[in-house]
């Protein structure tokens, strides 16, 4: 069963990753608030079915669990936003590259020394994000590197993943303290987390009609399917790593590489095409990535 779970969440994630590139155009500065009215309704929807099914859940979990709520909603927001100005194939990896930061994270503040495994995916994901930014720099304007002018403000645009990872890594790393010490446990946290984006949802939904904005447009349908996707990956991630049906060991690793999927994904429906020195320093991530995800299974051993 865990195998299943875990490529469910590869595929949901993967094409949330797609469907909201496609909810993303370039022209539309209002594409990430439409995509947080999508994510917040769908996964209030799914709160209340928890609740009415039985789910353990207090009030003064928002509380407990707030530093890693802002985190992840934060870095979800800028992963949206950057969307409009990076190729998904650029953006997804760095992205999924927060678990180096959560690594380090522990290592200054818990002073817990990663095993060396973790350690070549932290220099692994760390260099290929270096070099990317050098990349993107030195590629930047240069004519015939992309073929999409909209993608010619990538190293600012850099900016939006990079910060997501850097909070997404900084949610991981609240998340475990919380749980480890016992203040909310999965199940109250994720209730928590989905009730979150709700309240998200409806400010941007206000947002969007003081600023006259229409709520639905013809990528409305692309932002329904991400949400979707992104609140089923997340509900299968949870079972493959619970108790139940579980097996962190190796669902953990599987889990981690999704944005492998994505990047297959942004090639075949997008059309995306990186240059010789993009795909080094990406596959130089994904790398890390894998690496660290092996070394979590181990040490689950």
């Amino acid at each position: 069963m865990w195998f299943l779970l875990s490529l469910a969440a590869v595929l949901c994630w993967g094409g949330s990753d797609l469907f909201s590139k496609l909810a993303s155009p370039n022209e539309d500065k209002f594409s990430h608030w439409r995509i947080c009215m999508a994510v917040g309704a769908v996964m209030g929807v799914h709160a209340a079915i928890s609740l009415l099914t039985g789910a353990e859940f207090h009030l003064i979990d928002f509380w407990h669990y707030a530093p890693a709520i802002v985190c992840y909603v934060l870095s979800m927001i800028l992963g949206y936003v950057g969307l409009r100005y990076l190729m998904l194939s650029v953006s997804s990896p760095i992205c999924n590259s927060s678990g180096a930061v959560a690594c380090i994270l522990c290592l200054i503040f818990l002073r817990e020394m990663p095993d060396w495994l973790s350690w070549i995916g932290i220099v692994l994901v760390t260099v290929g994000v270096i070099g990317l930014a050098f990349v993107e720099k030195r590629e930047e304007g240069a004519p015939g590197e992309v073929a999409d002018a909209k993608y010619r403000n990538g190293f600012v645009a850099l900016c939006f993943p990079v910060f997501y990872c850097l909070l997404d890594g900084a949610g991981t790393f609240a998340d475990a303290m919380l749980l480890d010490t016992g203040l909310v446990n999965e199940e109250s946290g994720e209730i928590a987390y989905e009730f979150t984006w709700l309240a998200m949802g409806v400010f941007a939904l206000i947002y969007l009609l003081a600023r006259k904005q229409k709520l639905f447009v013809r990528t409305s349908k692309f932002t329904l399917g991400g949400a979707v996707c992104e609140t089923a990956g997340q509900i299968a991630y949870i079972y493959a790593l619970g108790p139940t049906w579980g097996k962190p060991t190796v669902a953990a690793p599987l889990i981690s590489t999704y944005c492998v999927f994505s990047m297959v994904l942004s090639r075949l429906f997008l059309k995306e095409k990186l240059t010789p020195k993009r795909i080094a320093v990406l596959a130089t991530v994904v790398a890390g990535i894998l690496a660290m995800g092996i070394a979590e299974g181990l040490a689950e051993v």
